[in-house]
């Protein structure tokens, strides 16, 4: 999620378990060793784009690094708090901010390497959005109301907060997806695979992308409280396959080995850019939660396969008519 989110969710974990005279000095350590896992933004190169995307959510959080990632972070902090804390309850504390930064960004869909160096799957549980103002701004108001009452009570309610806010996305999810297979059963579909997730900032509107038969059927699905599922139909696309859609290209090119890189990075899902023909896009995301234009891709230069790729840099402006689209989503109404 978002660095606020992760340092938030950090801090209440260590706070929750503290007693009232260390609550203030809990939730420091937690907020600063929740946002260090990110540290890996800085493995990057300028002569191999896709390197960030490799390492961003990689070894940093893997679950077997944990009790490594609190000692590190413990180290720094013990540093400037010696004086108020012993290392023991400081690396306590370090280790439990560090734990949520993980396992947090593996509620979302981007992906993380939580079982590395045994996996390079990416999990990815697809309950929350990277971005949720809910979610981020009442654990906000309610760690602040923690810290100046120092109430234990309130900062571990807050706790419960986060896990019951966690659990509906799940069952959102669960509600999206069952509708959509629902869905894609009546189009007459046999769905060999299907992602949903939440769109940005909210648990109402659902992102679906399912694959039938070599096509990608991109679709949003709105599961709201009070009322039944409904959905809004994107379209199909044709799913990427580097070996039909590129035959020439030889499997010992730099060309080849980024395809299939970004191929891992995305699960999967890409598809041609409907504009572009030489931009291979991530599915999982688009601007609308139907839409079938991705938010990033890869270009492709067959003059250059030697050379490692460079990212797409294609328009990505949320105009005014997507906004009203998707505020109708949200509301359940009908759109254009």
């Amino acid at each position: 999620m978002d660095p606020v989110s992760q340092g938030l969710v950090g801090a209440v974990v260590p706070g929750s378990v503290s007693n009232k005279n260390e609550l203030r000095l809990a939730v420091l350590v937690g907020f600063l060793s929740g946002l260090l896992a990110d540290i890996d933004v800085l493995i990057r190169s300028s002569q191999d784009p896709l390197l960030s995307i490799d390492y961003h959510r990689h070894f940093t959080h893997s679950l077997i690094i944990i009790p490594l990632g609190g000692l590190v972070a413990a180290g720094i902090l013990w540093i400037f708090l010696r004086r108020r804390l012993d290392f023991g309850k400081i690396y306590i504390y370090a280790t439990l901010g560090y734990v949520t930064h993980a396992l947090l960004d593996a509620c979302t869909n981007y992906g993380t390497s939580l079982l590395w160096p045994f996996s390079e799957m990416k999990v990815a549980w697809n309950i929350v959005s990277v971005i949720d103002p809910v979610f981020t701004l009442t654990l906000t108001v309610l760690l602040i109301i923690a810290l100046l009452k120092k109430s234990t009570f309130v900062i571990r309610m807050s706790l419960v907060f986060a896990l019951l806010y966690l659990l509906l996305g799940y069952y959102q999810r669960e509600r999206a997806e069952d509708y959509i297979l629902s869905v894609a059963d009546g189009r007459g579909h046999t769905v060999e695979r299907v992602l949903v997730h939440p769109s940005i900032g909210n648990l109402v509107v659902w992102r679906s992308v399912y694959e039938s038969d070599g096509m990608y059927y991109a679709d949003a699905v709105r599961v709201g409280p009070l009322s039944g599922p409904m959905v809004y139909e994107g379209g199909p696309i044709e799913k990427f396959n580097v070996e039909k859609d590129y035959p020439e290209l030889s499997e010992d090119t730099m060309l080849y080995r980024d395809i299939k890189r970004f191929n891992h990075f995305s699960n999967g899902f890409l598809a041609i850019y409907p504009e572009y023909p030489n931009i291979i896009g991530d599915l999982r995301y688009s601007i609308l939660p139907n839409g079938v234009k991705p938010l990033s891709g890869i270009v492709i230069d067959l003059e250059n396969e030697n050379e490692h790729i460079e990212m797409a840099d294609y328009e990505r402006t949320v105009n005014g008519d997507d906004w009203r689209t998707f505020l109708a989503m949200l509301l359940g109404r009908q759109t254009d």
